[in-house]
C-alpha cells in the first residue's frame, strides 16, 4: 500500500468515527427526557411568575406574622394595663393601712397621756381604773 493509500483510508475511519460520535450524541440527546429544555420550548421553566409566585406567598406569610405580633402586643398591653390596676389598687390598700395604724398610734399614745392605759415594755396594754 502505499503513503497516499493509507491516508486515504486513516482520514475515511477518523471522519467515521468522529460522525459516528456525534450521531450518538445527537441520539442520546433526543432520546433523553430529563435533560434540559430549549429556551423556546413550551415546558415548564421558573421564570418570572413563579418568582412572583413564591415572593407573594412569602409577603402573604410575612402580613400574618405581624397581625399575630400585633394582636401579641395588644394583649401584653391589655394584661400591663391590669398588672397597672392591681398595683394601684394595692397601694391604695397600703396606704390606708397605714393612715389607720398612724391612727391606732395616736389613739394608743393619747389614751397613754391621760392615764388611761399603761404599754408594758413587751407591748401588753393594761387598762387603768
Amino acid at each position: 500500500m502505499s503513503k497516499h493509500a493509507a491516508a486515504l483510508v486513516a482520514a475515511v475511519l477518523i471522519s467515521v468515527c468522529a460522525g459516528a460520535a456525534v450521531f450518538i450524541i445527537g441520539g442520546a440527546a433526543l432520546l433523553n427526557r430529563a435533560g434540559v429544555a430549549p429556551s423556546n420550548s413550551s415546558a415548564k421553566s421558573p421564570g418570572a411568575s413563579d418568582v412572583a409566585l413564591v415572593e407573594r406567598t412569602q409577603l402573604e406569610q410575612m402580613q400574618v406574622q405581624i397581625l399575630q405580633y400585633q394582636a401579641r402586643e395588644q394583649q401584653y398591653q391589655q394584661r400591663e394595663q391590669q398588672y397597672r390596676q392591681v398595683l394601684d389598687e394595692a397601694q391604695a390598700q397600703v396606704q390606708a393601712a397605714q393612715a389607720q395604724e398612724q391612727q391606732m398610734q395616736l389613739l394608743l399614745s393619747e389614751l397613754q397621756q391621760r392615764g388611761l392605759i399603761t404599754i408594758g415594755p413587751d407591748g401588753s396594754i393594761l387598762v387603768n381604773r
